[in-house]
């Protein structure tokens, strides 16, 4: 069942709201993600409300530059990322362990061979 959660950086100047169902989680093996340890639920971009902090984050892109990971330019804690989805559509990749609330290890876990890309 889709829930609303909560979400942001660790300083909290980027907040926003995600409607979601959660089921499993995946982990990416990219530079990135590898790095970043996220674990990340994907939403449609409507089902995504930045709340806070439109000015307050930086944007990096690498590879075939089209997602576009953002980041909070205080802190440095990226919670979301957003881009074009398989099918062309607009959508949001959360970082989970930036959920208030959210027990990381409460989901399976899908493993995503994101370094093969």
């Amino acid at each position: 069942m889709k829930q609303t959660y909560s979400g942001g950086c660790q300083c909290g100047a980027v907040r926003y709201e995600a409607g979601a169902e959660i089921g499993e989680v995946i982990a990416c093996n990219c530079s990135r993600c590898a790095k970043l340890g996220a674990l990340l639920t994907f939403v449609p971009a409507q089902d995504f409300k930045l709340t806070k902090g439109e000015g307050a984050s930086t944007d990096f892109q690498f590879n075939k530059n089209v997602i576009h990971h953002r980041f909070c330019s205080t802190c440095g804690i990226q919670s979301y990322a957003n881009g074009k989805g398989p099918d062309g559509s607009d959508m949001v990749a959360i970082n989970v362990r930036c959920l208030d609330g959210v027990d990381p290890d409460s989901f399976k876990v899908k493993k995503f061979d994101g370094k093969s890309y």
